[in-house]
């Protein structure tokens, strides 16, 4: 029996698929310790954040994790990651590792 081609499973070019975007929210997170988990003073993260040498990756916990946030920061092969609520509370430890 011949399986129909990929193309025919996909939806017209003409059809709209709409996105729903969650409003921007900001989180303050204690940067000290972001910091020790990055292995870095306070002084430094705070200088390093500000030349846009650190990234971070924000993502919303969904199901049992909503109202949850996992942070990440990375910098250089060092990467700190926390769980945090809505007003930057860290639940549990602070994840860290220095790539190696």
């Amino acid at each position: 029996m011949r399986r129909p081609a990929a193309r025919a499973m996909l939806p017209p070019m003409d059809r709209r698929i709409a996105i729903e975007l969650a409003p921007a929210r900001e989180i303050a997170i204690d940067g000290a310790v972001v910091a020790r988990g990055l292995g870095l003073g306070v002084e430094a993260f705070r200088r390093l954040m500000d030349e846009r040498r650190i990234a971070l990756l924000c993502e919303r916990g969904t199901g049992a994790d909503a109202g949850l946030y996992r942070a990440t920061f990375y910098f250089e092969r060092r990467r700190a990651r926390l769980i945090v609520d809505g007003d930057g509370h860290v639940h549990g430890p602070a994840e860290a590792t220095d790539g190696e």
